[in-house]
């Protein structure tokens, strides 16, 4: 495919190097002579200074041969308008456009984006898919993460095996004997610096961090299998009001009613805002670093407490506090605590600041981005090491070369591995002998470089 990219920061950065290295023709476009020199300096991509929103540029990118335009400037009108331009003056078919602004989403408004007003086939809100994949995480308490699949019907959890687990230095294909009515698949994990395919030889290490297809429905089974007991958290502060705050808080107030949800929010303006929009959610004004506000929030009692400020470096401080009230005060308990951190280098400190998570905002944008892309019918994608490997969902049709072959005939690549299918509303985890069926709906591992041999495989037509 011919792409366009708008916006040289770190998500454009991101998107240009995953999808140049699946073989696609990208051109990115920036008004930074430095992002673009960066650009130009370390992938294979062409490079362009210049306004986005000026159709010169665009037809110097050649624009009228392009299948897609992805805008992520930092500017939310302007990616509006690079759209407008790319539809009206180009015609290019598909346009995804990053849009912050929580005035522009509002769903009284969602008229306001089609080919006669603002041709924008794809909006994506980084802030509400943060506020998404927080919750996913609070639903699944021991796991770093937990993505849905298949009508949330098929679950990913990435897991880190500690000196709880009682499966360490199991092999895998003596997991089914130890759990047999556990369905879950091991398809990928991280030791050291280094990612594997496991094969059924090979075992189960301390430090591991595993990624498990499962069925939704035994997530906490499977959670305890990996020695992770921890509860769901019920009592929960979060330090920030700013829109992912309060968009995770609006989701927690509609999902459950037996969660209590606090925000600590400096602003005055804003936690006035806050306490207006929100009905179940006590909100206090104040600092968040200052350890009377935490004890006003009634610090013993929460459970988990996430730091989502606009300030990486309160959000680890806000973290650091927590863990330091729980050290000193006897009548504390241990916290779950979560930082939004948007500086990469940051991560280095989690184990030493004993943060359980951190939150990447890159990451959850690009994977949002990118499952709009590949080809064919592929509904899902979850980025993994920086892009290197995705976890994707897609439909089997008619079309597809995999009907009537069982799996140890079907020929994939070594860097695709099948996690789990369903078939008629059933999970199945399924074994060599397991055969593909029109309609079937896949969940499964894939190197980047095997990206175009997946949407061939899943392809809508031989064409």
């Amino acid at each position: 495919m011919n792409i366009i990219i708008c916006g040289a920061g770190r998500v454009g950065f991101t998107i240009a190097k995953q999808l140049s290295e699946q073989g696609h023709s990208i051109t990115v476009i920036d008004q930074s002579s430095e992002d673009i020199q960066k650009i130009d300096d370390s992938l294979d991509v062409k490079a362009i200074v210049g306004k986005a929103t000026y159709p010169s540029i665009l037809e110097k990118a050649n624009a009228s041969e392009t299948d897609m335009i992805i805008a992520v400037t930092r500017n939310d009108e302007i990616n509006m308008l690079i759209c407008q331009i790319a539809y009206t003056a180009f015609k290019i078919p598909k346009k995804i456009a990053r849009i912050r602004s929580q005035n522009y989403l509002d769903l009284k408004f969602k008229k306001l984006y089609n080919k006669d007003n603002l041709p924008i086939d794809v909006i994506i809100s980084p802030e509400l898919e943060i506020a998404k994949s927080i919750q996913r995480k609070l639903e699944a308490p021991g796991a770093l993460d937990s993505v849905p699949f298949a009508d949330n019907k098929i679950r990913l959890l990435e897991i880190l095996i500690n000196e709880n687990c009682n499966l360490i230095n199991i092999k895998l294909n003596e997991l089914t004997k130890k759990h047999p009515n556990l369905d879950a698949n091991i398809i990928g994990l991280i030791r050291g610096d280094k990612f594997l395919i496991p094969k059924k030889n090979d075992d189960i290490q301390k430090d591991d961090k595993i990624y498990v297809i499962i069925n939704s429905s035994q997530m906490s089974q499977t959670l305890e299998a990996f020695g992770h007991n921890e509860k769901v958290s019920k009592k929960i502060l979060i330090v920030g009001g700013g829109n992912i705050g309060f968009n995770l808080a609006k989701n927690l107030e509609e999902s459950s009613d037996s969660t209590r949800v606090k925000i600590v929010e400096k602003n005055k303006d804003r936690a006035e805002f806050l306490a207006n929009e929100l009905n179940n959610t006590i909100v206090i004004n104040g600092d968040g670093l200052d350890e009377e506000v935490l004890i006003e929030a009634n610090l013993e009692e929460v459970e988990t407490v996430l730091a989502l400020t606009n300030d990486d470096e309160d959000n680890l401080m806000v973290s650091v506090l927590v863990e330091k009230f729980a050290k000193d005060d006897k009548k504390i308990d241990d916290k779950r605590t979560m930082a939004l951190i948007n500086k990469p280098n940051y991560s280095l400190l989690q184990n030493s600041l004993k943060i359980d998570d951190l939150i990447d905002p890159r990451m959850n944008t690009v994977s949002s981005i990118l499952k709009h892309i590949h080809k064919g019918t592929i509904e899902t994608a979850y980025t993994i090491l920086n892009g290197e490997y995705e976890v994707i969902e897609a439909e089997i049709i008619e079309t597809s070369e995999l009907i009537n072959k069982e799996l140890k005939n079907s020929n994939l690549p070594e860097e695709i591995r099948i996690g789990a299918v369903l078939r008629d509303e059933k999970v199945v985890i399924p074994r060599s002998n397991f055969v593909f069926k029109k309609d079937d709906r896949v969940v499964f591992l894939a190197k980047k470089d095997s990206i175009s041999v997946v949407e061939n495989i899943f392809r809508i037509s031989s064409i």
